[in-house]
């Protein structure tokens, strides 16, 4: 039985190295040891409120996440609070596919984001997580652009 819970600070290691397993799954191939920094970022943010992550558990292993930051910009029309919540880290172990558990993060993360005030959630998807999101009802934004520094 799978059963699903917040982050704790004790757990930031193990969910960091899930994210770069997820990061190398998805195809990346930086050769930067991100740890450090990711465990950084979770120490920095998980206790602020500003980072809320959710947790897929069999017994006590962890197989599957999703999290959101709490970003804030300007208010525009489509976004009255300023507030974004940007989606990362949903994530299942592959031998737990299939069974609604990225769906279900997903679902926890976007009520977490509400609850924050944000007005959207954005999200960067591989491309095996385009029909995923998309099936959830996020919708393309073909004006997103970014430049690398």
């Amino acid at each position: 039985m799978i059963e699903y819970r917040k982050l704790t600070a004790d757990e930031i290691d193990t969910f960091a190295r899930l994210r770069i397993r997820q990061l190398r799954e998805e195809g990346a191939t930086g050769e930067e040891d991100l740890l450090p920094t990711l465990l950084d970022y979770y120490g920095r943010h998980l206790p602020d409120g500003s980072f809320v992550a959710y947790l897929a558990m069999d017994g006590a292993t962890m197989v599957g996440t999703g999290a959101v930051s709490v970003v804030e910009k300007p208010a525009w029309f489509g976004c009255p609070t300023g507030r974004i919540g940007l989606i990362s880290s949903i994530y299942t172990d592959s031998a737990y596919r299939r069974q609604g558990i990225a769906k279900r993060l997903l679902s926890l993360v976007a009520e977490a984001a509400r609850e924050k005030g944000c007005g959207t959630i954005w999200v960067t998807a591989s491309d095996m997580g385009v029909p995923f999101y998309s099936a959830f009802g996020f919708v393309h934004n073909s004006n997103f652009l970014q430049y690398k520094l």
